[in-house]
């Protein structure tokens, strides 16, 4: 059907609610999109809640269609891959890739959405601050939407209402109240709080710019991540509260949050497991003290429709742990999916339903590889047999272009769904396990019966 003369109400204007509004506007789309919180670029961007982004293929294929590329590449930061800071001071850069044309963008959630912003209204999109949505009504297709800053009250039509408005969706609660949605929020049982690395005193980084830095401490682990202006976003991930029935580590008790309620007990621990991060940190007791502890969660849905008229997008529709870096990534191709459904001709109900029954199985896909990928960071990527799995899926790589294809650059380099890199990862996997059984060199891995093993189980990417 054609965008022109049909009103798009976006709940939302984060990073999935600006995208989609500006793909839409561009599309001829009326669109207006609803914040609840005031404009960032009159308040300010309230920072110490929010992980940086890690910005991937997907998330780039987006902007791109956007038109915004460059604009958001300009306060980017590449990151080679991961820096493992090991506990007995080492240091060593696992590749994300190949090369230099393999690699993901450090990009920072407040001014990565001004720039969305921007963007949304030069296409044309309306957006109002200070607009919560308090009641959907689907028969009238109304809203009730309150403005608590001037404390006013209004009830507006919609014709087609998209809930981009995050994991606590007003959207998706409405969606649910009148038809169940089978939501299942999952706890990881780990949460974190954010902290600073600033500039050096001469501007420069005071660790390795492009990379994203891990100190994996089994159980726990602190990352960092770049900031165009030289300074680290740090985020420290630590249990809710002491795993039960688990040895404490050699080097001392498991730590959770439950278990440093004071300034004194996290700077001890950092002293005891961070000792080469401390010094980095000047503000240590002011961060840990003003930023919030924040939960991890994953939430599963079993429908993102309702009614023809209502659809959820991003973390309202699958909001997952942070682990792959996909978040954002994935919330993107949403965007540019449900914009693609709505412009290739087919009703909105019908457009809605393709949308939905493409991207729920590839956001299931990711929620489940960012749960393996926390793991993964924080007990193996330390690990000799890991190391050893690792080095020999590089080498495969190289020796089947195009067929081998390690999972992490499926997801992160690419635009195969999520469920395929799942799948080929599963069976790849499997091959490196058993031929590294037993094998503590990467010389002494049989090539051959790698070679055959992959002929027997894998086809080439392109024809999967």
């Amino acid at each position: 059907m054609v965008g022109a003369g049909r009103r798009i109400t976006i709940a939302g204007a984060g990073l999935a609610g600006a995208l989609l509004g500006t793909l839409l506007a561009r599309q001829g789309w009326s669109v207006e999109l609803l914040e609840r919180r005031p404009d960032p670029r009159r308040r300010g961007y309230e920072g110490g809640r929010s992980i940086n982004l890690a910005l991937a293929s997907r998330g780039l294929a987006g902007l791109r269609l956007a038109g915004l590329e460059s604009a958001v590449m300009e306060q980017a930061v590449m990151m080679r891959g991961r820096m493992v800071h090991f506990d007995d001071g080492r240091t060593q850069l696992q590749r994300y890739g190949r090369d230099d044309s393999e690699v993901i963008w450090s990009v920072h959630r407040g001014r990565l959405n001004i720039v969305m912003l921007d963007a949304a209204e030069a296409a044309g999109a309306r957006v109002r601050f200070n607009a919560r949505i308090d009641g959907v009504d689907f028969q009238r297709r109304s809203l009730e939407i309150v403005d608590d800053h001037a404390r006013s009250r209004s009830c507006e039509p919609f014709d087609l209402l998209v809930g981009a408005d995050g994991a606590g969706s007003a959207v998706r609660r409405a969606m649910d109240a009148v038809q169940p949605l089978g939501e299942r929020i999952e706890p990881l049982g780990h949460d974190y709080k954010e902290l600073e690395i600033p500039p050096g005193g001469d501007g420069s980084f005071l660790l390795e710019a492009n990379a994203l830095h891990i100190w994996p401490r089994g159980g726990y682990m602190c990352i960092a991540l770049p900031n165009t202006e030289a300074s680290f976003t740090v985020t420290l991930f630590l249990p809710s509260r002491p795993p039960e029935g688990e040895a404490p580590p050699a080097q001392g008790p498991v730590a959770s949050f439950q278990t440093l309620p004071t300034v004194a007990d996290a700077r001890a621990l950092f002293e005891r497991d961070f000792p080469d991060l401390l010094p980095l940190l000047p503000d240590f007791d002011r961060d840990y003290v003003d930023n919030p502890v924040s939960g991890l969660s994953t939430l599963y849905l079993d429908r993102w429709t309702h009614a023809g008229c209502a659809v959820l997008v991003g973390d309202a529709a699958h909001a997952m742990v942070p682990f792959h870096g996909q978040g954002m990534n994935c919330a993107f191709e949403d965007c540019v999916a449900l914009a693609r459904r709505l412009s290739d001709g087919a009703e909105v109900p019908a457009a809605l339903a393709a949308y939905e029954a493409d991207r729920r199985p590839n956001a299931e896909a990711i929620q489940r590889m960012a749960l393996e990928n926390y793991i993964e960071m924080r007990d193996r990527v330390d690990d000799a047999d890991f190391l050893l799995m690792r080095a020999l899926e590089r080498v495969l790589a190289d020796r089947h272009p195009g067929v081998f294809v390690p999972r992490y650059a499926m997801v992160s380099f690419t635009l195969v769904p999520y469920a395929t890199a799942l799948a080929r990862g599963a069976i790849q996997s499997d091959m490196l396990k058993a031929l590294t059984r037993g094998v503590e060199r990467l010389e002494d891995v049989d090539l051959d019966a790698a070679d055959r093993l992959v002929a027997e189980r894998l086809v080439p990417l392109d024809a999967a």
